[in-house]
């Protein structure tokens, strides 16, 4: 099957089986501590049926929706990158890659933008990172187009969604209406294709593709947030001497938490633990990696001291990196619009008021 295809929402579960038959380990969303985070999953009913997050600045709350829908959420403090990219991995000796490559299910188009991100910093150099690469390689990805972005969310104008168009084995759009809770479904590649032919599916109709677009330009023209056009990384290259940098100091508390929670973000630590600390009764040392952030004045440091000490100049080293410097590193920015770093950090810093800041003239 390699058109697009339409089944109900009762026949996922053959969905999720033909995936978990073939070998993967299922991950997807849950209802969790009062969030929807990623965790293993069994079937559909683990999904977060009827649940939807509201979210602001420094803000994040579920409510009941209306309906049913199993994907009516936008994002939430997890991403995938916790299991490319562990939070926590031990190096020497080497990690073995998972029993099972994962099966993710609801990766939002943002998150598909952010993957591919990391692919590029984990395994497009000349030394592939083997850590990542062993829980990256032959991931099995099921897209859902976002139908309800969050009031934080702006990936329409980071060109990164609303709708999927790449890096996925199946794309799903949900569709709720007159004719009953649907999915349609449309397949990636060629693995995507054969997964498809295990599910009661019927051919999509103009009407259904037409359905799924007009859900998809709804969520992009609803967007909470826009980044400001133009060259960003000019502007940001030219404006270390810019006063924003002292007012965002001033609010600005460097946790860290916009870090920890950035689908891109990929700074890290490694230490080397003796034996008699690791907890290993052989005495063996380890070596591990842990995320870090450049919020740390600790990440900064140098023969001597830390070469970033003031909130100032760490936020400008984030920001600027984040959407200029990064482009001469990778190609593209770093940062997919997902509205995480403005969700979780408890100041309500926004990035996207940061940069129309920095962008408006001034005296």
């Amino acid at each position: 099957m390699n058109d697009p295809a339409v089944f109900r929402a009762s026949a996922l579960d053959q969905l999720l089986g033909a995936i978990a038959r073939r070998g993967f380990r299922l991950v997807g969303p849950v209802v969790r501590d009062g969030v929807i985070c990623y965790d293993e999953i069994g079937s559909a009913a683990d999904l977060p049926a009827g649940w939807t997050d509201e979210q602001r600045p420094g803000t994040y709350r579920l409510r009941r929706r209306d309906d049913g829908a199993l994907f009516g959420y936008a994002v939430g403090p997890h991403s995938w990158k916790r299991y490319l990219f562990p939070p926590h991995a031990r190096l020497l000796p080497p990690e073995r890659p998972p029993d099972k490559p994962f099966a993710f299910i609801g990766a939002r188009a943002c998150e598909l933008a952010a993957i591919a991100i990391q692919d590029r910093v984990f395994l497009g150099g000349g030394r592939k990172d083997r850590q990542y690469q062993g829980r990256r390689d032959g991931a099995f990805i099921v897209a859902v187009n976002c139908g309800q972005p969050a009031g934080t969310c702006f990936c329409a104008s980071m060109d990164a969604g609303p709708r999927a168009r790449s890096g996925f084995d199946i794309a799903l759009t949900e569709l709720l209406g007159a004719e009953g809770h649907r999915f349609l479904a449309e397949p990636g590649t060629a693995r995507g294709a054969r997964v498809l032919d295990d599910v009661e599916c019927q051919t999509a109709r103009a009407c259904d593709i037409a359905a799924a677009s007009a859900a998809a330009e709804r969520a992009a023209a609803s967007m909470g947030r826009a980044m400001p056009g133009g060259d960003l990384r000019e502007l940001l290259t030219e404006s270390y001497g810019h006063p924003r940098w002292d007012d965002v100091a001033a609010r600005c508390l460097t946790c860290g938490n916009c870090t920890m929670v950035c689908p891109t973000c990929f700074c890290f630590s490694v230490e080397d633990v003796s034996g008699l600390s690791s907890g290993d009764p052989g005495g063996n040392p380890e070596r591990r990696r842990s995320w870090d952030s450049c919020f740390t004045v600790d990440h900064s440091y140098l023969h001597g001291g830390a070469a970033r000490v003031s909130a100032r100049s760490r936020y400008r080293q984030w920001l600027t990196h984040k959407l200029a410097t990064w482009q001469d590193q990778f190609g593209t920015p770093g940062c997919v619009g997902c509205g995480r770093c403005i969700t979780w950090c408890p100041a309500g810093i926004d990035i996207t008021e940061e940069v129309a800041g920095i962008a408006a003239p001034h005296s």
